[in-house]
């Protein structure tokens, strides 16, 4: 709906303002959501003075990144104008990373249903309103979409932070405790910013050239893959507070565990691909001729699922045996390779380039974080057998 409602332009012009602001806002909890699960997982009683270390880092780096962001992105990307960048850019390290952050926090109770309600609802008040736009109006503009969606995103806001201080209780604040976790979060931060960055700067390159319909077409295939990836991220984020759990037996423990997972997603993941490839025609069909190239694009991309049903496993197996420094740094070469292969390909080929560089980075890294995690349970059980 969001791409008939925009065409292939427009929708361009706001994927790489979203793009460019994913990158960033990231950063605007540092990470502690992820602290929070950690520690508040094992020990709920922990949990008012984590949850008013979130707050507080958010409130204070999110209004960092704002001011930076309207700042640069409209000298970076032209066709982005400051008041589209003001509204993305709050919606997402403000608003959006506080129901992000609402929604862990349940993760951490293992109360599921809420986290997907959370997640949800954002989502579907956005296709709602899109449906109205699109039947009363018929087209917008990026910026008049980005006015509603920061509407939505307040609302979302709003919503989340209640629940959370119905169901779990008023946050504390503990300076002592935001020192102490500040270099875990920081580790988490950098981890969630790496794939960040593989994921959107393509989009974001698309974007600086002035590729706006290229970046419509590409980013239009790439959200179809994101959707058909979400029962395999989904499964990660239900499992994710088990992996520290099974992190207290050692790697050994984590590493069966990310076979048992990747069992159930590696077949979703199949699925899925064989879909997207059979049903790509459908896309002009749904969204307009304007998307025509989208086909080609999902039929490109269409093997991303099972690159990330294998990077996710052995990713999490490392993160939770405490081996974050280890995935963190595949992360960060993973996110290099991309950026320099983007810059060679983005301008000569187009987003036929972005998609042959999401496909080396995501397969890439889920090799790579196999090949890790497999090395250092052998050098684990060496060192164990020779008592050592």
């Amino acid at each position: 709906m969001l791409a008939r409602l925009l065409g292939s332009v427009e929708y361009g012009i706001y994927a790489g303002a979203v793009a460019m602001v994913t990158i960033v806002s990231v950063y605007s909890p540092l990470g502690s959501p992820f602290t929070l699960i950690r520690h508040v997982s094992s020990c709920h009683q922990e949990f008012p003075f984590y949850w008013g270390n979130v707050l507080v880092t958010i409130a204070t780096l999110g209004s960092v990144f704002i001011g930076i962001l309207v700042s640069v992105v409209p000298r970076l990307a032209h066709s982005c104008s400051w008041q589209l960048v003001l509204c993305v850019a709050v919606g997402d390290c403000f608003c959006g990373q506080l129901v992000d952050a609402s929604s862990r926090v349940f993760q951490a109770f293992e109360k599921m249903w809420i986290t997907a309600f959370l997640n949800s609802s954002t989502n579907l008040l956005r296709s709602i309103m899109a449906a109205l736009m699109l039947w009363r109006l018929h087209h917008v503009t990026a910026w008049q979409w980005a006015t509603v969606t920061l509407a939505i995103s307040f609302l979302g806001c709003c919503l989340s932070l209640t629940l959370v201080t119905l169901k779990c209780g008023k946050p504390a604040l503990s300076l002592r405790l935001l020192r102490n976790r500040l270099g875990e979060g920081s580790m988490f931060a950098l981890s969630s910013s790496s794939t960040g960055i593989s994921n959107n700067v393509d989009k974001a390159m698309l974007g600086h050239y002035g590729m706006n319909a290229a970046n419509g077409i590409y980013t239009m295939a790439y959200r179809v893959v994101d959707i058909c990836t979400t029962p395999i991220t989904s499964i990660h984020a239900a499992a994710f507070p088990t992996f520290f759990r099974k992190g207290l037996g050692g790697i050994s423990s984590t590493t069966e565990f990310a076979l048992r997972i990747l069992r159930r997603t590696g077949p979703i993941a199949l699925a899925f691909a064989g879909a997207m490839a059979l049903a790509a025609p459908i896309i002009p069909r749904l969204v307009g001729p304007s998307f025509d190239q989208s086909v080609l694009a999902l039929r490109l991309l269409c093997i991303l699922p099972v690159f990330r049903s294998l990077q996710l496993s052995a990713g999490d197996a490392l993160t939770g045996s405490g081996f974050l420094r280890l995935r963190l740094s595949v992360q960060i070469t993973a996110a290099m390779f991309n950026f320099g292969i983007n810059v060679y390909l983005i301008p000569r080929y187009g987003w036929v380039g972005a998609a042959w560089s999401s496909l080396a980075t995501d397969g890439l890294l889920g090799v790579s974080n196999w090949l890790v995690l497999l090395a250092v349970g052998m050098q684990v059980s060496e060192l164990q057998s020779t008592g050592t």
